[in-house]
């Protein structure tokens, strides 16, 4: 247990700052904006979304070429659907979000009852996968830490001529909530726990791969390093509306998600026959095709097979988004809220671009605005993906994506406390409260569960680098970062620290080939991450 091994107190933490020993390579070379969270969506940045080319319209034609009328009838028994499963919603709250204490994770009757529930809506909580003392010491770290450092919140750079301009670190820029740091002590030790790392390989366990030689695995986590979120309040800047992660017009492009076929019995009249949780399908997939701020990208010499060598882009594969509170927060305190719909919205969103209402809403109540006979096919298609902004996530509202009706089916996940561990899956749509109503702060640390896969271990590479350099993670907003951070740990400080999982996971040591247990698939995959990881 990481308990055992780690012997640091908070001022020991801030004061060290040991010499780099892992040899490593730079790979300087691709990089994101500058920039900070509101970078990724254009509802919190206020920008104006450009009208898309019109290209997208010969693309939308071309994926239901010749099946539209099966592509109707499908509309017609998704709409029904969702009239029901939103009642559901309502009607359940936050109850419908499972639960599973991480003491029970091995127990078959309860992991069962949590997997179905799991599978059906998309996100669940793990309780008390560190204990609270652990999670509040944590946090009075990172508080520490960005007291010792308080270029943290924004710091003076020079543009000549004796003009300077404030950078922050955080958004909103006046008061952070969420902030620019990835690698604080806390998050460190937090991604390397042990507990964390079981917890993720067990929610990742309810995925399945129906190539079972695909290179993939799912119980050898590789860490990705986000970002922290101390939300005091009162805060209302943090506004997140609804949006999927993953980006956003990728999902219908053919050099996007097509190249796993993910979404193709949605684009075919047969969203009941699409699963959310079959893995390998996705490995292939390209979800940053606009190298957005943000966007999960991994670029490289390697190939995945099946790629063009003219294209050097791969997803970062996140199984489940996922956050470690490190406070008490309740509905309507600053948290998280989701879609429970889940599959049948993923179905909507993605079928909502091809069809149109008969009369606009103004034009009648709402229940007949969304009935089945005021939406019709586009005879013509036209080049708008409703919420979806190249280089940005995918956004849902309520004018844009009505049946759905997010008011009510986004539902809050249910209280959390200090070493509770929540995780959605990717294709989940997630939001936060709008306000912060709670009288204390609402703290977390972002750590997704990420199997082990080509793209990721070409991604561990390169971050391995900025882990090295304190910058921040090659997917996100570059620039200086914590490289001059007081009190950042180094790699040769954290091996001494955290056990040989934790290691591989942050991709600090070799991961074992003979190891006992594995599939086939599993092994080359592991042989492979050697080879990225200059392990072999």
């Amino acid at each position: 247990m990481l308990q055992s091994r780690c012997h640091l107190t908070i001022n020991r933490v801030l004061s060290v700052q040991p010499a780099r020993t892992i040899a490593s390579v730079s790979t300087k070379a691709f990089t994101k904006p500058s920039g900070d969270i509101s970078s990724v969506f254009p509802s919190l940045s206020g920008a104006t979304a450009p009208p898309l080319p019109q290209r997208f319209a010969n693309l939308k034609a071309q994926l239901i070429q010749g099946h539209e009328e099966v592509l109707i009838d499908s509309w017609h028994r998704l709409l029904s659907d969702l009239r029901e499963e939103r009642e559901y919603i309502k009607n359940l709250g936050s109850k419908v979000v499972p639960e599973i204490a991480f003491k029970d994770l091995d127990n078959v009757v309860e992991r069962t009852v949590f997997g179905n529930e799991l599978q059906k809506h998309g996100v669940a909580v793990v309780r008390g996968v560190v204990t609270e003392q652990e999670a509040l010491n944590w946090k009075e770290l990172v508080t520490r830490y960005v007291r010792s450092n308080p270029q943290t919140k924004g710091r003076w750079v020079s543009l000549g001529n004796d003009i300077f301009l404030i950078e922050f670190l955080g958004f909103p820029t006046d008061r952070p909530a969420v902030y620019e740091l990835y690698w604080s002590p806390s998050q460190i030790l937090a991604r390397a726990h042990p507990n964390v790392l079981r917890a993720q390989t067990f929610l990742m366990s309810h995925w399945h791969s129906s190539d079972k030689s695909a290179l993939i695995s799912t119980t050898h986590p590789a860490t990705y390093a986000d970002r922290i979120r101390i939300r005091q309040p009162g805060d209302a800047g943090f506004a997140l509306g609804p949006h999927v992660d993953g980006g956003s017009c990728e999902r219908w492009e053919e050099n996007g998600y097509g190249r796993g076929a993910v979404y193709s019995d949605i684009f075919h009249g047969q969203w009941e026959k699409y699963d959310p949780w079959e893995s390998s399908c996705r490995l292939p997939v390209v979800s940053d095709l606009y190298n957005g701020a943000g966007g999960c990208s991994s670029k490289s010499s390697t190939r995945y097979k099946g790629i063009s060598e003219a294209d050097d882009s791969y997803i970062v594969f996140r199984m489940f988004q996922g956050w470690l509170s490190m406070s008490t927060a309740g509905p309507g305190e600053g948290t998280l809220m989701v879609n429970p719909l889940f599959r049948k919205a993923t179905a909507y969103y993605l079928l909502r671009p091809f069809f149109s209402p008969r009369r606009r809403s103004s034009e009648g109540s709402g229940s007949s605005y969304l009935e089945l006979s005021n939406w019709k096919l586009d005879e013509m298609q036209m080049p708008f993906l409703p919420g979806a902004v190249p280089s940005h996530c995918q956004e849902l509202n309520a004018v844009l994506h009505p049946h759905l009706e997010l008011e009510g089916t986004m539902v809050h996940v249910p209280t959390v406390r200090p070493g509770d561990y929540v995780a959605w899956h990717c294709d989940t749509i997630h939001a936060v409260d709008k306000i912060h109503a709670g009288t204390s702060d609402s703290s977390v640390m972002y750590v997704p569960a990420c199997p082990l896969t080509e793209a990721n271990a070409e991604y561990l590479e390169r971050q391995r680098e900025t882990f090295f350099e304190g910058s921040p993670g090659p997917d996100f907003p570059s620039g200086e970062g914590e490289s001059q951070h007081l009190g950042r740990l180094m790699p040769d400080y954290i091996i001494q620290n955290i056990n040989i999982e934790a290691q591989r996971s942050l991709g600090l040591a070799r991961f074992d080939d003979d190891e006992k247990g594995v599939s086939i698939g599993e092994r080359k995959m592991l042989t492979r991450a050697n080879e990225i990881l200059r392990f072999a």
